[in-house]
């Protein structure tokens, strides 16, 4: 069994060149991570059971812990106690829940690329996708809504004082080969989902044809998978003090065969356990400053890059 997933990987990515390339760094990936003693019982059993769901759930822990793998990591409790990871830093304990969210409803025309054929950006199924798997992650650390299921929060497992941040992996909504992190507005999908920000506009002036303004529509719910409205203001909601940052990520290592890979790191502005800034690695980094223009709330996004100077977004 110890040796079954890299057969299951092989028989998952059959051919020569960068296929072999590509499978190879999974595997490596992969047995760093259990070697580490940081996966779980239940990993390679995931694994390698042939479900497309669990095998990048397995595969999205494996690449978040080889970007923090050199940080204090601290062994978590058994696998369905707790949150993927615990890092302590500074005296603090920082949780990070991993979610690699299945493309259900995204066109397939869209996941696979066709010769000579276009394809719509499915932004509202992607962003449904986004908001869930923050929404299912955030019921795990609070409880369900309803109240008939215990968060780690309540169970003591998760403490008041400790940082939570979802690690949400949105490789499986890919365009074939190519990155699925920025939604229509320009801005990381899991910006759109707790921020409330919709696509650009402008409004103009019907007489003169002037645009009078432009910026971003504001959109507080949007329709679930199931066709229930759900909020995308959960950073603007103080019922979510304890959700600290959305680490966004699109990660399937295939960057070993020259694909790109990317992350957003999102923190909550009203979090009651700030996680400290450029703690987790990530190509653009957003901290959210809010303020009243005397007659509504405004959010002002800071954006950070590895390359370049600080700017409003």
């Amino acid at each position: 069994m110890l040796r079954s997933y890299i057969e299951h990987i092989n028989r998952r990515f059959p051919g020569d060149g960068l296929c072999k390339k590509y499978r190879e760094e999974l595997a490596r990936v992969c047995d760093v991570f259990i070697k580490s003693g940081f996966a779980d019982s239940k990993f390679l059993s995931e694994l390698t059971s042939g479900s497309n769901t669990k095998f990048w759930s397995c595969i999205s822990e494996a690449l978040i812990f080889e970007q923090i793998k050199h940080k204090e990591l601290i062994v978590c409790p058994p696998p369905g106690i707790g949150p993927d990871f615990l890092l302590h830093s500074e005296n603090r304990n920082i949780w990070i829940e991993v979610i690699c969210p299945e493309p259900t409803k995204v066109p397939k025309s869209w996941l696979n690329i066709q010769p000579n054929l276009a394809s719509k950006l499915p932004h509202n199924e992607i962003l449904q996708h986004w908001t869930s798997a923050i929404k299912e992650k955030k019921e795990k650390l609070l409880g369900a809504a309803d109240r008939k299921k215990e968060g780690w929060l309540s169970k003591g497992i998760v403490s008041n004082s400790d940082v939570y941040v979802i690690a949400v992996n949105g490789c499986q909504m890919r365009h074939g080969p190519f990155l699925s992190l920025h939604g229509i507005s320009g801005f990381p999908y899991a910006i759109e989902a707790v921020f409330a920000i919709g696509p650009r506009q402008l409004t103009i002036d019907k007489e003169k044809l002037l645009i009078i303004s432009s910026g971003h529509q504001e959109r507080f719910t949007i329709e679930n998978l199931n066709g229930a409205s759900v909020p995308t203001d959960s950073f603007l909601d103080q019922s979510n003090t304890m959700i600290s940052a959305i680490w966004a990520v699109d990660f399937n290592a295939s960057k070993i065969s020259g694909n790109q890979e990317s992350s957003a790191l999102i923190h909550n502005p009203y979090a009651k356990n700030p996680l400290p800034r450029s703690f987790l690695p990530c190509d653009e980094e957003y901290v959210a400053t809010l303020y009243d223009d005397s007659e509504q709330s405004q959010v002002e996004l800071i954006k950070f890059t590895k390359n370049s100077p600080p700017l409003t977004a």
